[in-house]
């Protein structure tokens, strides 16, 4: 086998996702409008094309060259547009390994579920551990969002996943049938009975003890399609499109967190509606657009939890669940928060697994919206808002239940805030109401102010460090 050194120079990766809207929370953001490219340099890392089948990989975290070994499967697994899923698979790390599978068993069952598969063998290097491993995290999503990684082209940017060793993919989970009257989808759809919402499960195979999982609502969209394109595939399981979610926003607290003995997953959000339609008959186009109304969204989000705590009694999942959210998720996530939900919240019909509790364990939210009574009337949330509102009988009534904090009556879950200051300010007054409540409730809770600039995630280790650490802490 020939190796050769994956040097970090001299590549750049442009991508364009141009869009007539780019809502942060898919409410208010400072991104309001993107206009030509969008560039995603991976400058901390690159490849050279090889005729061989490894590499040599300069990894961030450790500031050595890792061994990169792809192995390709005889069916490859494609997105709708005939790209390869892809895992990039980390072994030998200083973590804890808590699925006791064999690399060589994990990886020939990657391989017949249609995986493109790299392996990266990180010797064991003393900071192959959380939080600095996340650095890697950050530079291989950037690169994967390029589409050509190792030398290999046509790489999926919808379906690239990162697993540290022992851990194994259970797609395409349906947790709710999706009702497309909410959102108005046109008559053909509704025909159709509408169709499902979907999750993505990391988990540990063969586990040395069972695990918590961290679960995001993702703030990428998915959906049906149009009807001119007869609600194909096309736009369905982009949960975790690169474009938009891990590499857009260098976002590694969810994949990094088996580095801390915990699995995750992602689910579609729960709005599930085009982000350029969504009006009520006869209203505006995107009337209901970049929002969330509710009890639709909350049901979903209940329905998302009780799913997971079902499906995970059977993959070594302990049932305890944390809920991550940024912008649009970190909205949907703070619905679970509070101790009183809606009575409306809790309809199972076009849900799963009514039996299994719907509480989780504690919430990592980032800027969103949480109040909608308290947003300014010259807002994108409060004009959306109240076209949905004011053709509700009780409109009082319908405007409190949108938001997740008036659902917190005695007590909410432990929660960690963060956001930045130089974000909109309506993120601002979301996060002081929170915070009033919380200490009104004497509710645990930690927040992270100003870790960067504008709407941004943590992504520094030291922050990183503290969340995972909130995370891990009973």
């Amino acid at each position: 086998m020939i190796y050769k050194t994956c040097t970090t120079e001299n590549y750049t990766c442009t991508k364009n996702y141009h869009t007539n809207t780019i809502n942060s929370n898919s409410h208010v953001s400072i991104y309001n409008k993107v206009y030509g490219f969008l560039y995603l340099l991976s400058a901390m890392l690159a490849f050279i094309p090889i005729t061989a089948k490894a590499a040599f990989w300069h990894s961030a975290t450790t500031g050595t060259a890792l061994r990169c070994t792809m192995v390709e499967p005889e069916k490859p697994a494609s997105d709708y547009d005939g790209k390869v899923m892809t895992v990039v698979y980390l072994t030998n790390t200083a973590c804890e390994k808590i699925g006791q599978v064999s690399n060589e068993e994990n990886i020939e069952w990657m391989k017949r579920q249609g995986y493109r598969i790299f392996v990266i063998d990180y010797a064991h290097h003393e900071k192959s551990i959380s939080p600095y491993i996340n650095k890697d995290i950050i530079a291989l999503n950037k690169a994967l969002n390029c589409g050509t990684f190792c030398g290999q082209d046509g790489i999926s940017t919808d379906r690239a996943y990162i697993l540290f060793e022992g851990y194994r993919i259970r797609r395409d989970v349906a947790y709710f049938h999706d009702d497309p009257k909410v959102y108005n989808y046109p008559e053909e759809y509704s025909t159709m009975e509408g169709d499902s919402l979907f999750m993505d499960i990391i988990y540990p195979e063969k586990p040395t003890r069972k695990v918590a999982t961290l679960l995001s609502f993702s703030y990428s969209n998915s959906y049906a399609g149009t009807a001119k394109e007869g609600y194909t595939e096309k736009y369905r399981h982009k949960r975790i499109f690169l474009g938009y979610t891990f590499a857009m926003f260098d976002d590694s607290f969810l994949e990094g967190a088996p580095a801390v003995g915990v699995a995750w997953a992602i689910a579609d959000h729960p709005k599930y509606c085009d982000w350029g339609r969504g009006n009520r008959k006869g209203g505006q186009q995107k009337e209901y657009g970049s929002i969330e109304v509710n009890p639709d969204a909350a049901q979903k989000v209940r329905s998302a939890i009780r799913t997971l705590r079902a499906e995970g009694k059977t993959l070594g999942l302990n049932g305890e669940i944390a809920l991550y959210g940024f912008s649009r998720g970190s909205t949907a996530a703070s619905l679970a928060i509070g101790d009183m939900p809606m009575s409306e919240w809790s309809g199972t019909e076009r849900g799963r697994f009514p039996e299994e509790r719907a509480e989780i364990s504690k919430a990592f939210l980032g800027p969103g919206i949480f109040d909608y009574s308290i947003t300014s009337s010259d807002s994108h949330e409060y004009r959306n808002m109240s076209v949905y509102c004011s053709t509700k009988q009780k409109t009082e009534k319908a405007w409190e239940q949108q938001g997740g904090a008036k659902a917190i009556k005695k007590k909410a879950v432990p929660c960690f805030l963060f956001y930045n200051s130089s974000d909109d300010a309506e993120y601002g007054r979301q996060m002081d109401n929170l915070r009033e409540i919380l200490e009104r409730t004497k509710t645990r809770y930690e927040i992270m102010v100003d870790y960067g600039t504008g709407h941004s995630v943590p992504k520094e280790q030291e922050q990183l460090e503290r969340m995972y650490r909130f995370l891990i802490t009973q």
